[in-house]
């Protein structure tokens, strides 16, 4: 079929702009998840969950999943690594539920992405990029049969690295660049990691800004504070939507029918540019639906 600037065999736009974590542990904050206005819930077995909690938090992981509820919101659980003492258990557990995705840990090769795969039984998989390892192999990885997105784990990557990111999270660029692209050549989404500080609203919004700038989908989140900034940042704007419609209407003009470059408001542009409009109407439109 030819690459024709990626893979254009995309899945319909579905919206991933804020993708917040929550202890499977706690019952209330599973409750609370119903009701935020963040795209996609993790329910979290791993880091989240201290060892002694770990099968509770997995019945109630199994047990919110079973039950539903959370609307439109993409219900995706967390798992200790296979490897670990809870992992096989909680694969089994999850496996044949109607959970949207199982996300896992550790990820070194594509051979751990298809054991996974194998372990949960048609449930898609969501694999963490969080280490040095995993980083150098992005393209084995993100090309595993049953692998729908890649979630960078910046906090991993940069402890495994002995780096300090920075508020400008410099030591990381190639990493979450390679990340996206990794992602776009093997058709998945993409989620940037998470910022710690909770109260740093001006911090987490310019983090944010730069995660859309590099590709990402959406962001990983650690708090419902930070939903909002999230979801304003990956969303399109007032202006990238007057663009993306001048830009389908110029293309579907008579005269510009087959061409593939015209002149718009003074600039040169392209049927590349024709699909990126064309997306951020559909993103734009899926958005409405949710509000």
């Amino acid at each position: 079929m030819g690459e024709q600037g990626g893979l254009i065999m995309e899945a319909a736009v579905r919206q991933r702009r804020s993708a917040l974590y929550l202890p499977a542990s706690n019952a209330r904050a599973i409750a609370k998840a119903r009701t935020l206005d963040c795209d996609v819930v993790i329910l979290d077995l791993e880091d989240a969950v201290a060892p002694d909690a770990k099968a509770v938090a997995r019945e109630q992981a199994v047990a919110a999943v079973r039950e539903g509820g959370f609307g439109a919101r993409e219900l995706v659980v967390r798992v200790n690594a296979i490897g670990s003492e809870w992992g096989a258990a909680d694969l089994a557990a999850l496996a044949g539920t109607p959970a949207d995705a199982v996300l896992v840990p550790k990820v070194y090769s594509g051979r751990d992405v298809a054991a996974y795969a194998q372990a949960i039984g048609g449930v898609p998989v969501w694999a963490m990029i969080e280490t040095p390892r995993a980083v150098l192999r992005l393209e084995d990885i993100a090309s595993s049969a049953g692998l729908a997105a890649l979630v960078i784990g910046t906090n991993d990557l940069a402890k495994d690295m002995r780096a300090t990111p920075g508020a400008d999270r410099l030591p990381l660029h190639g990493m979450l660049a390679n990340t996206v692209a990794a992602a776009r050549a093997f058709g998945l989404a993409v989620l940037d990691g998470v910022h710690n500080a909770i109260e740093d609203r001006e911090g987490f919004a310019a983090e944010c800004a730069q995660g859309a700038r590099f590709g990402f989908d959406g962001k990983t989140l650690i708090h419902p504070s930070q939903i909002d900034l999230c979801n304003t940042a990956f969303s399109p704007d007032a202006d990238d939507l007057a663009w993306a419609e001048r830009v389908v209407a110029a293309f579907d003009q008579p005269d510009n029918a087959g061409k593939g470059v015209i002149r718009l408001d003074g600039d040169m542009v392209e049927r590349l540019h024709l699909d990126s409009a064309r997306r951020t109407l559909a993103i734009a439109a899926a958005v409405g639906k949710r509000r």
